[in-house]
């Protein structure tokens, strides 16, 4: 993932702005600080993938650095091919560098994953001044599907380390939904409050991904009733 994503970044920030993002009126800083803790996240979790950070260890120096120094690189770089190298999106950049790097501070790998996850989903949701869906309709239903499946079936994971269960049941399944689905309530009303109107598809394909997810790994679970939760979930 790492080493797709660094030339991921590279890619993004030294092409021409499509158009539908001038338009929606996007917080640009909010995604230098979204694809920097999503680096230094893919970055610490290579060097060392189940320890939170120790600040007193030279690992979590070589990636703080070289994030910092992938950051100034690429802003320098734009210069380059007519785009603008500023201040303001280099310490957006390190701002993300420095969040990322507490969380995984406090956070191992899967509630970290969580954790990221979240604030990307709560951040993209919210970063523009419009609906995306009267912009870019299909993105904006993959983006809806994709990111709360894959934020549920996390969580699940998660969830777990902590909890085993021989076999599905109601605790187990209100454990595995009630966060997903009240953290899609709190950014759909954060929207509102916002000012943005609310689309119904986007709750109906959110709600779907979530309940997808759990009623799968509900029936591998129902499928290997003598296989514990979390071994279904990795099978």
């Amino acid at each position: 993932m790492l080493l797709l994503y660094l030339p991921g970044i590279f890619i993004v920030t030294h092409i021409s702005v499509p158009g539908w993002v001038q338009e929606s009126g996007v917080s640009d800083k909010a995604l230098h600080f979204l694809m920097y803790m999503i680096l230094v996240f893919l970055m610490w979790f290579s060097v060392s993938p189940n320890a939170r950070i120790n600040w007193r260890k030279p690992a979590v120096w070589v990636v703080f650095f070289a994030a910092v120094l992938y950051a100034a690189s690429d802003e320098w770089l734009q210069g380059f091919v007519g785009r603008f190298a500023t201040v303001a999106d280099f310490f957006a950049n390190f701002c993300g560098v420095v969040a990322g790097l507490l969380i995984f501070s406090f956070f191992s790998f899967w509630p970290a994953s969580v954790i990221v996850t979240g604030i990307t989903i709560f951040a993209l949701s919210n970063c523009t001044r419009v609906n995306l869906s009267d912009l870019i309709p299909v993105t904006n239903a993959s983006f809806h599907l994709l990111a709360y499946a894959f934020l549920t079936a996390i969580w699940i994971r998660c969830v777990s380390l902590f909890i085993l269960l021989r076999a599905p049941n109601l605790k187990w399944l209100t454990v595995a939904l009630a966060p997903p689905v009240g953290f899609l309530a709190v950014v759909k009303l954060y929207s509102l409050i916002c000012g943005k109107a609310l689309t119904l598809t986007d709750i109906a394909i959110s709600l779907g991904a979530i309940i997808g997810v759990v009623a799968t790994v509900w029936l591998a679970a129902l499928l290997r009733s003598d296989v514990p939760i979390d071994r279904a979930i990795r099978s």
